[in-house]
């Protein structure tokens, strides 16, 4: 759901003389309008996969006389951990230490999806997201359109037990928000997380792949903390920003479009060439419909 000018951004940041870009792996092969971190690395940018944001700071000081910025995505399950190296960099005294956030919120999204008509008969809830949020941001989706709504977590048998109390719930009429994770999932959530992540960072308007801007469905850092921002304090010249012709990541995010209905898909775009984001991370749509659907063989 990252767009492309934040990857456009961070490709023209690896390009600048005494950058070090720290990211997680998956982020390397996410296209740009027209490269990637991964090529920009092979033509000898330093861009180093980090397991941990921490490992970022460790980089940094390593590295005094270079600017390090740490590619910060991921929804509420990644950004506690951000938050809490952006207190430990100012602990350290570390000023070479920079984000570039991209941190987005699941709640918002959701009621977007439904407002913009979605047609969706139920959801499971990421059970690592309302590990950190609790159930109560969910609340809504039975409250307020009538959406079942089940937290699940992420074995086999996880997701059939969350499938099959959706469908209980549809068959018998009655929306609610179940918890099928509860060995994981509090009601609460992890209180400690989520005053970490709200003392350095504050809601914003953010763009989505495929859905333009949201209201208040991003994280950026607050004031007190802007010194650590890499767009506040390191200038950087941004291509023009373009999404590949032909590529329906957006429609497929939203559930209007099928993998396959993309006419780049298992063609031109691969798991070993991807064109569009959904094709990239093994959470894709994409990438799981060619990798495991039958859809693929339709295009071998």
């Amino acid at each position: 759901v990252t767009p492309n000018e934040y990857l456009d951004t961070a490709i023209a940041y690896s390009r600048q003389p005494g950058i070090i870009i720290a990211t997680f792996g998956d982020m390397l092969k996410v296209p740009g309008s027209t490269s990637t971190l991964m090529a920009e690395k092979m033509h000898g940018a330093d861009i180093r996969i980090v397991y941990s944001p921490l490992e970022s700071l460790t980089i940094a000081g390593e590295n005094p006389d270079k600017q390090v910025i740490f590619l910060a995505v991921g929804f509420e399950t990644t950004a506690p951990i951000a938050a809490a190296v952006v207190l430990a960099a100012e602990q350290a005294g570390i000023n070479n230490f920079y984000v570039l956030s991209a941190h987005k919120l699941v709640p918002p999204v959701l009621r977007t999806l439904l407002t913009a008509g979605a047609q969706v008969d139920g959801f499971l809830l990421p059970g690592h997201v309302c590990a950190i949020t609790g159930m109560e941001p969910y609340q809504f989706l039975a409250g307020e359109y009538n959406m079942p709504a089940v937290i699940a977590g992420f074995e086999p048998l996880d997701i059939l037990q969350a499938v099959h109390m959706l469908v209980k719930q549809l068959k018998a009429g009655t929306p609610a928000l179940e918890n099928q994770y509860r060995h994981v999932v509090s009601y609460e959530g992890n209180t400690v997380a989520r005053n970490i992540l709200l003392q350095v960072y504050e809601e914003a308007d953010i763009a989505w792949r495929g859905l333009g801007v949201i209201a208040r469905s991003g994280l950026v850092l607050r004031k007190q903390y802007r010194r650590f921002d890499a767009l506040t304090n390191l200038t950087v010249t941004v291509e023009e920003t373009r999404e590949p012709a032909g590529c329906c990541c957006g429609q497929v995010l939203r559930g209007l479009a099928k993998p396959v209905d993309c006419p780049l898909f298992g063609k031109v775009c691969t798991s070993n060439n991807p064109v569009g984001a959904c094709m990239v991370s093994v959470e894709g749509a994409c990438a799981a419909w060619y990798k495991y659907g039958a859809g693929r063989w339709q295009h071998d």
